[in-house]
């Protein structure tokens, strides 16, 4: 599951919330604790545990002190916000500053996409 591009922290924040885009975590719904998390993936709990005060701090999970961490209210959607914006200033404007540069124009690129369907 985990990659050495980034640390294992950040790679398990990005999990959760893609399993919250996904659906596959609804908002409410109850994630693994840290410790439980760290068992089944045999990393260090403190690893994980830094990982879910990440999503905190973000607001995509809240604490219910001696229950366990669920899934924030209106997190899918601030979460397919954010990643809309990312898409956007990270994959279109390079995307379409490349094809500027090797003269293709926005209808070119349409046309393809259309053909993607």
């Amino acid at each position: 599951m985990f990659n050495d591009r980034s640390p294992i922290y950040l790679q398990i924040a990005d999990g959760i919330k893609n399993d919250i885009l996904s659906g596959a975590l609804k908002e409410d719904d109850q994630v693994m604790s840290t410790n439980q998390y760290a068992a089944f993936y045999q990393i260090n709990p403190a690893t994980a545990a830094k990982g879910f005060a990440q999503l905190v701090d973000e607001g995509v999970l809240y604490k219910k002190r001696g229950i366990g961490m669920f899934v924030s209210p209106d997190a899918r959607e601030k979460l397919r916000s954010e990643r809309r914006q990312r898409f956007f200033t990270e994959v279109v404007e390079p995307m379409l500053t490349e094809a500027r540069r090797i003269g293709i124009d926005v209808d070119e690129i349409v046309q393809h996409l259309g053909a993607q369907r």
